[in-house]
């Protein structure tokens, strides 16, 4: 019999999906757990090739020189703005997606360190989604300059790069402080069961924001993945340095500072949207089914509730 400490989280309001199947399948908060976890990194690398692609096709239709977004909307800060809610709006579209809800929907490298400092993510995943991701990017940018040709090159081929002016170590700065704006946000809407299911919304303005302040200076990449595709594509890694110190830099101080400020608050869930009908590889204290790889079921003694606290964490992390 399922131990009466989990009952609560078989009945979230949060969630509406019906719980079926067997008992040792009922949802139930996970631990992380270690592994070969490729349907995860499937998921991630799909999902950060269909993202990018997209958002990148989206940039040459704002920014090529006499094209249509020039020609409709000929404030620069306007179009910035109009890329960036692109960019979120294509990662919620993700997040809601099989895809996202199976695993997590970081589709960047300093999404998923984040969520490795905060104890969510096993060292084996921020491996596994890092090489995803690049890969998804890699194919997203070579996908990018086939399809679009001299609009992507009039665009860089999607390369990012600090603007005139701006030297590197400012560049990283800035990076650093934008990747740290977009992961509270992330952190501080998966540590609320009433604001978690919200996330892939607020990101999406988040993006927007950060976008449009960002990419004048830096191109606002915020996501390794996201520079190193085009890089490798176009052959060119002048300020590669930038783009993976500076966001990682900014993961690993949001994950800290949370900590800080946040002590009675634990991230509750590492996917942008959680589903309890979908396993998780990654910690959770929202139900989540068991994956197969953590032979676990929905009997644990050790996961209490209510999740909002650091009772929760302590016992999620000695798991």
């Amino acid at each position: 019999m399922a131990d009466a400490s989990v009952q609560p989280a078989l009945h979230d309001d949060t969630h509406r999906s019906p719980l079926k199947g067997r008992p040792e399948d009922v949802p139930a908060r996970q631990p992380k757990v270690g592994g070969w976890h490729f349907t995860e990194w499937g998921c991630e690398f799909v999902g950060t090739a269909f993202q990018l692609f997209l958002g990148f096709s989206i940039v040459a239709l704002m920014e090529v020189p006499g094209g249509p977004g020039v020609s409709l909307i000929p404030s620069d800060d306007a179009r910035l703005a109009l890329i960036g809610v692109a960019f979120g709006v294509l990662a919620a579209i993700v997040a809601l997606s099989p895809i996202g809800r199976r695993s997590g929907a970081h589709l960047n490298p300093a999404v998923t360190l984040g969520f490795y400092v905060r104890r969510n993510t096993h060292g084996h995943d921020l491996l596994g989604y890092s090489l995803a991701q690049s890969l998804g990017a890699l194919v997203a940018a070579v996908g990018f300059a086939a399809a679009w040709g001299s609009w992507a090159r009039q665009v860089g081929n999607a390369r990012t790069a600090p603007a005139t002016g701006i030297n590197d170590w400012a560049a990283v700065g800035i990076e650093a402080a934008i990747t740290f704006g977009l992961l509270m946000t992330i952190f501080l809407m998966v540590s609320s069961s009433v604001t978690a299911r919200w996330t892939p919304a607020v990101v999406t303005a988040a993006l927007s924001g950060l976008i449009w302040a960002g990419a004048p200076r830096t191109g606002a990449s915020m996501n390794p993945a996201r520079t190193l595709g085009p890089d490798i594509a176009a052959g060119n890694f002048s300020a590669l340095w930038v783009y993976v110190v500076g966001p990682l830099a900014g993961a690993a101080l949001a994950a800290g500072v949370f900590t800080l400020v946040a002590r009675e608050r634990t991230t509750l869930t590492a996917k942008l949207f959680h589903d309890p009908a979908y396993p998780s590889t990654q910690r959770t204290e929202l139900p989540a089914k068991p994956h197969r790889a953590s032979g676990q079921t929905n009997g644990r003694r050790d996961l209490v509730w209510p999740p909002d606290g650091p009772r929760a964490q302590r016992a999620s992390d000695a798991a």
